[in-house]
């Protein structure tokens, strides 16, 4: 029972319910449950990640039960090294978000308690989206997210918070109404060869024509392109990013967008290996454009908060470029820059909320001489900032140092491109560090109060891990690799043999 996904699902549930059960007027008691929830789910995913056989490809902790037997749904729950990853930082950001963000939900359009309920039950969602091998579970999973996304938005959000929670809904519902297609033509497919099926191993054995191939696989990847998102699918993210709390907003973009980027090695090439191959020269261009998309529109933001939003919108250029590289160490540096671009955006999004909700701004012009005044606070926020910068020594280095090496080795301009990002990167960082850190003190900053305890506790686990994987991120590879070379084998590719000059 300590290793069933199932029970790791429903222990969220179980605590939004006793949260839900509590008077209203109990906020407090309704923040200490939802912290100690989220606390026993990230214990329990670590203890799982402990049992988890790094050397097996194949899905552990499986688990099925029907659910829908007139049309062959079952309820299908398994993981392999990319989805324990995944799973592991979205368990171990929740109590971080619950706790750093303890007053966010005052001032919300309800109560303090179902901002709680909200979270906890997206915590649920968040576990599941990743562990499903059953498609139809993983469509209503992936759809049902955007259900507690846009409450948080849209009722504890600020400035124009319900325009920004419909954008997301409507692109999100968009993107879903593509997949489900898709996900029909699969199943009609699947009673034709053999029996209706969902499940996700049955489904990638399924013969059918390239055009067929094609048209089912922009189907999945459209609605994984919204959600990462890519360019020019992105124009929701930084409305909502400058609309939501810090707290949503660290889930939004360090857990949420991460269902689309896992979704396309997962799906996209487990289930359309030939169309994957066929589309990847144009999912190559449109990353790169993201990547430097993203970071010229970055140097030129005033706002904090839609700063990080569109460094995000490159970070996720890269990502995409490195599990359409077709090479295991693109592969690999994918997965562990969803893991790193986690908790280098919790970060980031963390700190500068606490900088906002202190000066009552978000221009960053507003946060001039910080490191004077709140020493611990800057510090955190140039740590952040450096992660995000990917300089080594923190996390993110090692994930995009992977993901251009593996692309190189089969696609050198678009690596070299790529490359420019990086030298963008340090534009888009250093100039709003050197604005809002250092220099004279901005009038008003005088009497800005640095963290407190609860916050310094909140942000330390985040500034270890990154500064730990910048060092040492031998044991998420070590997961990770195994299940990013099996992809890579099952896509028939080989990473492209060392040239004379590279031996």
């Amino acid at each position: 029972m300590l290793n069933s996904l199932t029970l790791l699902m429903a222990l969220p549930i179980i605590g939004s319910i006793v949260v839900a059960l509590l008077p209203k007027t109990k906020e407090t008691l309704a923040k200490q449950v939802a912290l100690i929830t989220t606390l026993i789910v990230a214990g329990a995913t670590i203890a799982m990640a402990v049992n988890f056989q790094r050397d097996n490809v194949d899905l552990q902790f499986v688990e099925k039960y029907s659910w829908i037997p007139t049309f062959g749904i079952n309820f299908a729950v398994g993981i392999d090294g990319l989805a324990l990853v995944l799973i592991l930082m979205s368990t171990v950001l929740a109590p971080i978000v619950v706790l750093a963000g303890w007053n966010e939900a005052h001032g919300g359009r309800w109560s303090v308690k179902v901002f709680y309920i909200l979270i906890l039950v997206l915590e649920t969602m968040m576990i599941g989206v990743f562990a499903a091998t059953d498609v139809f579970l993983f469509y209503v999973i992936f759809e049902a997210m955007l259900i507690p996304v846009y409450f948080l938005i849209g009722g504890y959000g600020t400035g124009q918070r319900s325009a920004a929670a419909v954008k997301f809904l409507i692109y999100s519902l968009f993107g879903g109404l593509l997949m489900l297609a898709s996900i029909i033509g699969l199943y009609v497919m699947s009673g034709a060869q053999g029996g209706h099926t969902f499940d996700l191993q049955a489904l990638s054995q399924l013969e059918m024509s390239s055009t067929t191939q094609n048209f089912l696989f922009l189907g999945f990847f459209i609605a994984f392109a919204i959600k990462a998102p890519l360019w020019p699918l992105h124009t929701w993210l930084p409305d909502a990013a400058d609309s939501a709390t810090p707290g949503t907003s660290v889930l939004l973009l360090g857990v949420l967008d991460k269902v689309g980027t896992f979704g396309m090695i997962r799906y996209c090439l487990t289930l359309f290996p030939d169309a994957s191959k066929t589309f990847t020269p144009m999912i190559l261009v449109l990353s790169v454009i993201s990547i430097v998309y993203g970071a010229f529109l970055a140097i030129g933001q005033r706002d904090l908060k839609r700063l990080i939003a569109f460094t995000s919108i490159s970070h996720f250029g890269f990502i995409t470029m490195g599990i359409f590289a077709m090479t295991s160490q693109g592969q690999s540096g994918a997965t562990l820059y969803m893991f790193n671009h986690g908790f280098s955006t919790a970060a980031l999004f963390l700190v500068g909320g606490w900088m906002i909700s202190r000066r009552g701004s978000s221009t960053i012009a507003d946060f001039g001489g910080l490191q004077r005044v709140t020493p611990v606070m800057a510090w955190s926020f140039f740590l952040a900032g450096m992660s995000s910068l990917a300089l080594p020594g923190m996390s993110s280095f090692v994930s995009e140092f992977l993901v251009l090496v593996g692309t190189f080795t089969r696609y050198p301009v678009h690596a070299v491109i790529a490359t420019f990002g990086i030298v963008l990167a340090a534009l888009y960082i250093l100039i709003p560090v050197q604005k809002a850190l250092h220099g004279p003190t901005t009038a008003g900053n005088e009497n800005l109060s640095d963290l407190n305890l609860r916050e310094k506790i909140a942000i330390a686990p985040v500034i270890a891990i990154i500064i730990a994987l910048g060092f040492y991120p031998s044991p998420l590879l070590k997961v990770i690799n195994p299940a990013s070379a099996h992809v890579i084998a099952q896509m028939g590719f080989t990473d492209p043999a060392p040239t004379n000059g590279d031996k």
